[in-house]
């Protein structure tokens, strides 16, 4: 049985994960053990906060929202309540960007959501 050499395959594999671990401090960009453990960790974060994002962004909508409903005299449950009852359906991303950038257009909302939330 004649011997294999992988020296080709072993270099490219280091050469991929070297590349990878580009921009990272010390050690970590240039021995191949430290920077495919590095990699391995940011890959594991990132794959982490890419679903984490999702639920950042829903929380920061929610207390935009809120804070304007507060403005117009209703709480963010019974704004909600009041928007299901009424039949408007805008989700949350777009009423907190009405609710920075066009305060009249969210008050008109929020009224009619006020009136069908029984809220006076």
């Amino acid at each position: 049985m004649s011997r294999v050499k992988r020296g080709n395959v072993l270099q490219n594999r280091h050469k991929k994960i070297l590349k990878y671990a580009k921009g990272f401090r010390g050690s970590k960009s240039r021995l191949f053990i430290a920077a495919n453990q590095a990699v391995m960790i940011a890959w594991r974060n990132a794959f982490r906060d890419r679903r984490k994002k999702k639920r950042d962004f829903r929380r920061l909508w929610i207390t935009r929202i809120n804070a304007a409903c507060r403005l117009n005299g209703l709480s963010y449950s019974k704004f909600i309540f009041g928007m299901n009852q009424a039949g408007i359906t805008l989700n949350r991303k777009v009423l907190a960007e009405m609710a920075v950038h066009d305060f009249e257009a969210f008050k008109a909302v929020a009224v009619i959501a006020k009136e069908k939330a029984g809220v006076k």
